[in-house]
């Protein structure tokens, strides 16, 4: 017979790995939001603080890789997750501490998004960090959603075409992870196309959008690789994931092109489904 308490509703949860923005659109600002949009829980451990707005970062303050670890193990050992959203990680050490935690939890749908230089042009990892990465981090991951810029710096070559996509999806792969998600809105093509590759029967499934002109582009990475987390956590299968991410941040992007946030690029609009 069941009793009130295994009657209760589980939430689905999501743990964001990443760093503060005070401006309120990237970071886990960025991925509390598009969690809450999706119906997934969120919760956070803060990798760095920094002093952002619209027009850039202005500083940055490195949270102790102790305390990062001490925020994932208490997530982690209590509330639990369904899926890991991992963002900025700044330093080499906070890299290793958060690998080292996610394999001894054995955490689920591992999602990263290789977080190097901000929108404004800023650097949001150490340069030396980027080999830490890759040997350490990406075996972990199911996904990770690098744009052109950040898998150039992690191939150590240029990416100029979709041709060139194509082959560099595949050679980052090779570092571990299940899947990658190459983003090709730096192409500066008429049409957003990314690019899904998929370890498994080794395949590469083209994802196009309509181009959206707006200067509101701030934390578009961070929250497609949050949706696609949110998308895996309720269960679906990794395909099924990032097309519906996808879907989310285009979306996203065009309900928040018609506002003005700032002085520099403002936010997409994540609650584009529930407020005007």
């Amino acid at each position: 017979m069941p009793t009130a308490e295994n009657s209760l509703r589980t939430y689905r949860r999501v743990l964001s790995v990443a760093g503060s923005d005070s401006g309120g659109g990237a970071g886990i600002q960025a991925d509390l939001k598009t969690f809450s949009a999706l119906d997934c829980y969120g919760t956070t451990a803060v990798t760095a603080l920094t002093a952002q707005n619209t027009q850039g970062v202005t500083g940055i303050q490195q949270v102790p890789a102790s305390f990062v670890q001490a925020q994932m193990d208490a997530v982690l050992s209590d509330i639990g997750t369904d899926a890991v959203k991992i963002g900025m990680l700044f330093s080499t050490d906070i890299i290793w501490t958060v690998s080292q935690v996610l394999a001894q939890a054995k955490a689920p749908r591992v999602v990263l998004d290789p977080v190097m230089v901000a929108q404004s042009g800023d650097k949001l990892l150490e340069d030396r960090a980027i080999e830490v990465m890759c040997r350490e981090l990406m075996p972990l991951a199911d996904l990770i959603t690098p744009n052109l810029p950040e898998a150039e710096a992690i191939l150590e070559r240029k990416i100029p075409d979709f041709t060139s996509m194509q082959r560099a999806v595949r050679d980052l792969c090779a570092f571990g992870s299940k899947a990658v998600l190459l983003k090709g809105g730096h192409l500066q093509d008429s049409a957003s196309v990314d690019l899904l590759y998929l370890r498994e029967g080794d395949r590469c499934l083209p994802l196009h959008a309509e181009h959206v002109s707006t200067i509101n582009n701030h934390g578009t990475g961070c929250t497609l690789s949050s949706a696609v987390a949110a998308f895996l956590a309720r269960g679906m299968e990794m395909e099924e994931a990032v097309g519906k991410g996808k879907e989310y941040i285009t979306r996203a992007i065009q309900a928040g092109a018609s506002y003005r946030l700032g002085r520099g690029h403002g936010p997409v609009h994540h609650f584009y489904a529930i407020w005007e």
